[in-house]
């Protein structure tokens, strides 16, 4: 969705949150010579470790630093909280790749977020990993909305059907919104693209989950509006507990 929106004129930053698995980086075939943990040490400085992805795309490579992040002080929070505002007013929009599952850090970043997406499967362990991440952002920070998208599915009429199922069981025991944004098909292109390290929207533009990203990125763009105004990363660090 990164490169729809950047197709559009939009200015956009993705920052690897994954404290696990920070990936993102290398999905894109990008080399970071610096990530967060050269600016957390004081080595660089939040700007010089953006690096340019496909057709634009600012990246935040994460590594080892994001991990630091929860162990930052209360000034140390601070300071990193106005820097990334600051970085991130130059864009028009800001993507948070979080981990699956429901660790402490993954329901911070949500919290601190404007819009949450959901990716979910037709599977068991995914549809309950999906309404576990609902209820505990909902509970512990008061999350309500939730943008979800399914994935990997046969077809229009399948990722309805996936997102309803979710739909049922968070309307019988939840008090959010879920709205449903779309799906991506099951495409033999998208593991292409991951071994070419390229997004399937540039190197497989009109393979089937190409058309079905760019029709979600449409359909935030038309949903939200893109230029809303933002408290920033500042959200992150300053109000909530990362601890």
């Amino acid at each position: 969705m990164p490169w729809r929106w950047r197709a559009r004129g939009k200015k956009v930053l993705v920052c690897d949150a994954d404290l696990g698995l920070a990936n993102v980086d290398i999905t894109l075939g990008l080399k970071p010579q610096y990530d967060l943990q050269h600016v957390l040490s004081g080595e660089r400085t939040l700007d010089e470790i953006v690096i340019e992805g496909p057709q634009g795309v600012g990246v935040i490579p994460a590594a080892s630093g994001i991990a630091r992040m929860l162990e930052l002080s209360a000034a140390e929070r601070l300071e990193m909280g106005l820097a990334f505002t600051a970085l991130s007013e130059r864009y028009d929009l800001v993507l948070l790749d979080t981990a699956a599952g429901i660790g402490q850090d993954v329901i911070s970043f949500l919290s601190g977020a404007n819009h949450v997406i959901v990716v979910v499967c037709d599977e068991p362990t995914s549809l309950t990993d999906a309404y576990a991440l609902i209820k505990v952002s909902a509970s512990e920070r008061k999350v309500r909305r939730f943008q979800i998208v399914a994935n990997k599915v046969k077809g229009s009429a399948h990722g309805l059907q996936v997102y309803k199922k979710l739909l049922n069981a968070t309307d019988q025991f939840l008090d959010v919104n879920l709205s449903y944004l779309g799906a991506v098909p099951t495409d033999h292109r998208m593991l292409e693209s991951l071994r070419e390290r390229t997004p399937v929207v540039s190197l497989y533009p009109r393979t089937q989950a190409s058309v079905a990203i760019r029709d979600i990125a449409a359909s935030l763009e038309e949903r939200f509006n893109l230029d809303f105004e933002s408290d920033g990363f500042a959200a992150l660090f300053q109000k909530n507990d990362m601890s």
